[in-house]
C-alpha cells in the first residue's frame, strides 16, 4: 500500500477552537472566554450554545481565528484551558475531515456526531 498524497497546509484558511463546558464549569468557560477576548481581540468569539448543536455532543462556544494566531493562541489554550475540553480544527472547506481527521484535542476526546457534517469521507 502506498503512502497517501500529502495535503497542502496552504489549504487551511483559518481555525476553530470549540470550548466545551458543563453547567458546573460554565463559569470557568466564561473566564477563559474573557481572557481569550482580552489577549486575542482579532479572534471571533462565537455564541454560547448551552445545548448540543451540530456535531458537538455537549454545550460549547466557538473561537474562530486566523492561521497567524495559531502559534500563540493554541499554546495559550494548552496551558490555560482550566481543565475544560477543547477541540481545535482547521477550516479547509471539508467540515467532515476537519472535525474527524485533522482535529487536535486538548483534554478528553468527545464523541462528535460526525454524521451531521458535510464533506468527503474518503
Amino acid at each position: 500500500m502506498s503512502a497517501p498524497h500529502p495535503l497542502d497546509p496552504a489549504a487551511v484558511r483559518g481555525y476553530h477552537a470549540h470550548i466545551y463546558y458543563a453547567p458546573d464549569s460554565k463559569e470557568r468557560a466564561a473566564d477563559l472566554r474573557d481572557e481569550i477576548g482580552r489577549r486575542y481581540p482579532e479572534a471571533l468569539l462565537g455564541r454560547w450554545h448551552d445545548e448540543p448543536v451540530g456535531p458537538h455532543p455537549i454545550a460549547m462556544y466557538q473561537v474562530a481565528f486566523a492561521t497567524e494566531l495559531f502559534p500563540s493562541l493554541v499554546p495559550f489554550l494548552m496551558l490555560n484551558r482550566r481543565d475544560l475540553t477543547v477541540l481545535v480544527h482547521p477550516e479547509t472547506g471539508n467540515a467532515y475531515r476537519d472535525h474527524a481527521r485533522h482535529a487536535l484535542w486538548l483534554g478528553a476526546i468527545l464523541p462528535l456526531r460526525l454524521d451531521r457534517l458535510p464533506g468527503d469521507r474518503d
